[in-house]
């Protein structure tokens, strides 16, 4: 195994001659002795994983702490060493990445799925600090995954597999790495869906033996292209790898023998000049497909990867993928951001944009409830394919397909995102549901009274524009529930039962988990703690049988509480069953972590609840003012041309407005409707109600 150490540090002094390797020397000294005992599942001695993981990052060409770090990152979780011991030997930066790299296997959760969120939650913060943590990180994985099948149990493979397709490749993707990422993909894939991949494989060794005289034909073809303008370049072909393959699969609902451009070409120049030049050259002597070019070397994607993508038509009809890139760029193309030095002052420099996507991240797991949540927006944020639009300034954002302008803004910044009104693409006004396309300009219109919608929830994509929102609504949810619980507290209670209750505070807030009294008063709001059960407990209030027996007819005379003020769909909702508006008698029923539902009085359905008394409690209007809800009439209408034209200009002119139709039954004289209508209050639904009856084609009117 000392010859592994050997051929690793040649392997480092061919591309930094004036390195110190003796680090190396002595982190695998350590590595051996304190990993002496421990024996891989393939049964090789354990050290052989991490000289391997060293030698793979030293082909990448990282510097001396990273690949020191490859010797040394399972010793603090696997054996007796300690995180001083790798300070103490090694110094503070191969410590950190030692530290960052580490498992976190300690972490006690209740569930393998929040340990997962959990860890690549620290994941992302220790590569936040250093991007070298996730290039470690990537390659101990793939070989991990190299040697998975020596693993017995299939359900480890299985969850490991679907851990790396689903987090780890998509990273690998995102800072540029590609070959590692189409091995993680492939390798997850042959233990995911074996069968499948057999088959491809299969198929794709019968194609390659059969269309092997295509390729070189395609490939003598584009130099004598090429040749003819004097352009300095290799051609090579390939076949694209079995993932690859079965996600085109997957995404065009076609079969193999369907695909026809299994094969990949690339030409590698001397210059970016002459990439547009070899571009012209294929595109004057081959057929092309429109809408299949992309220039990534004047619009980078946000790893930095540059070339130009063309598809054109080749021998017998075949398509050919075609990309052109420059020598260095396709250095980036293979090693990603390990082909960049300055890790750190990367991430702080003016290049920082090309970190955009990890600093969306950050600002995901800052938003998010908790880390399966932020495991949720981070895999939307990741796995969609990306439109590229431009700020009003000429600035690049990239978005994930389907992106609206709240997906837009949200990037841009957070506050932009929360104070969004309005947006124009391309100069133009358009809903904020709009779906981006590459190569629009977009420019918010904000305001700082505008606040998130819950509706945006419904059509934004991005991971970041969900975590926003998301919070927002938690934030206003809290606020309405200590409302609520405070209007609460205060009618349903006397003085000296709220004194009482003052004296045992403590012993409430530790009973129920609470930490001041303003969650109190929320978990009052949201029924997590009922008025009820606080008698009961404190004042020897069992349940009465006038309450059991309580009708929806009866309502209790004490002070109600007013609902002003609150939002719909945080604390309160509005019954659908009877439509309640001001000016009706109304009556609230309390669900354990939803907050008030408002009904009627009479409404029908309250007799679920008779049961349930602790459930009920008064409640008022208060003063609405100008807000609008929603009233409901069902109307009978004459069947004629013109029927619902004369409905509609009847309601316009009460001042309502009409939100939803819905046709109930229709015959050859009449159909019946439900109308949903803007009000103000009770009275004015009665005004639009007496219009409609003057009206000859309506046979019948009446509130739902």
């Amino acid at each position: 195994m000392k010859r592994d150490v050997t051929g690793l540090i040649i392997k480092v002094k061919k591309y930094a001659p004036a390195a110190d390797t003796s680090i190396l020397q002595r982190a695998y000294e350590f590595a051996d002795q304190h990993h002496i005992d421990q024996k891989r599942a393939s049964g090789d001695p354990y050290i052989s994983h991490p000289v391997a993981v060293a030698n793979m990052l030293a082909d990448l060409k990282l510097d001396i702490p990273s690949i020191a770090t490859g010797l040394l990152h399972d010793t603090v979780e696997d054996t007796s060493a300690t995180l001083e011991d790798i300070q103490n030997e090694f110094g503070e930066e191969i410590a950190y990445l030692v530290n960052g790299v580490t498992k976190l296997s300690r972490i006690e959760l209740q569930s393998n799925d929040n340990k997962q969120a959990e860890n690549f939650r620290k994941l992302v913060l220790a590569m936040a600090q250093d991007i070298r943590v996730l290039l470690i990180k990537l390659i101990d994985r793939l070989h991990n995954m190299r040697t998975l099948h020596y693993l017995p149990s299939a359900d480890s493979r299985k969850r490991i597999s679907l851990e790396t397709i689903e987090i780890y490749a998509p990273l690998a993707e995102r800072i540029g790495m590609f070959t590692v990422q189409e091995q993680l993909q492939d390798l997850s894939f042959a233990e995911l869906n074996p069968e499948a991949y057999q088959s491809i494989m299969l198929r794709v060794a019968d194609f390659h033996e059969k269309g092997q005289d295509i390729v070189q034909r395609v490939i003598e073809g584009l130099k004598g292209t090429l040749s003819e303008g004097s352009i300095d370049c290799e051609v090579f072909g390939r076949e694209k790898k079995p993932y690859s393959i079965w996600r085109k699969m997957q995404r065009k609902n076609v079969n193999f023998e369907q695909l026809s451009d299994l094969f990949g070409f690339r030409i590698v120049t001397t210059s970016v000049a002459d990439c547009y030049q070899a571009l012209g050259l294929i595109h004057s002597s081959y057929l092309v497909l429109p809408q299949k070019f992309k220039d990534y070397i004047s619009t980078p994607k946000p790893n930095h990867y540059q070339s130009l993508h063309t598809t054109v038509i080749g021998p017998k009809g075949i398509r050919l993928e075609i990309q052109i890139r420059t020598t260095s760029m396709q250095e980036i193309a293979d090693r990603g951001v390990a082909a960049h030095w300055q890790y750190k002052q990367e991430m702080t420099s003016n290049d920082g944009k090309r970190f955009r996507w990890l600093r969306s991240l950050l600002e995901i797991m800052d938003q998010a409830a908790g880390a399966e949540e932020f495991l949720e927006h981070t895999k939307l944020e990741m796995f969609q394919d990306q439109v590229f639009c431009f700020t009003p300034k000429g600035d690049v954002i990239n978005l994930p397909q389907g992106a609206t302008p709240i997906d837009f803004a949200y990037a841009v910044h957070s506050d932009v995102g929360n104070s969004c009104k309005g947006a124009k693409i391309n100069g133009r006004l358009m809903p904020l549901r709009t779906e981006i396309k590459s190569g629009d300009q977009l420019e918010i219109i904000t305001s700082k009274n505008q606040q998130p919608s819950p509706t945006w929830e419904q059509f934004v994509v991005t991971g970041k524009a969900q975590a926003n929102i998301r919070r927002f609504i938690r934030s206003q949810q809290r606020d309405q529930f200590t409302r609520l619980g405070r209007s609460i507290y205060a009618s349903e209670l006397t003085a000296d039962q709220r004194k009482v209750l003052e004296e045992h505070k403590e012993s409430i807030y530790k009973t129920h988990g609470i930490h001041n009294e303003s969650e109190f008063l929320s978990f009052i709001g949201e029924g997590k703690i009922t008025i009820r059960e606080l008698k009961h407990k404190f004042f020897d209030e069992g349940p009465m049988e006038d309450d059991i027996k309580i009708s929806k007819s009866k309502v209790s005379s004490k002070k109600s509480v007013e609902i002003k003020g609150l939002v719909p769909g945080m604390a309160i909702h509005y019954a659908g069953c009877c439509h309640p508006l001001p000016g009706d008698k109304i009556i609230g029923i309390i669900t354990t972590g939803k907050g008030v539902t408002i009904h009627n009085s009479d409404c029908e359905t309250l007799h679920k609840y008779e049961e349930e008394p602790h459930r009920w409690f008064d409640v008022s209007w208060g003063d609405t003012g100008n807000t609008q809800f929603k009233g409901r009439v069902f109307v009978m209408l004459e069947n004629k041309s013109g029927s619902l034209g004369s409905i509609a200009t009847i309601i316009g002119k009460s001042g309502a407005n009409i939100t939803n139709i819905r046709v109930l039954r229709r015959l050859n004289d009449y159909f019946d409707l439900l109308i949903d209508v803007d009000v103000t209050d009770k009275d004015k639904l009665f005004d639009v109600i007496a219009l409609l009856r003057t009206s000859s084609i309506v046979h019948s009117v009446e509130r739902h």
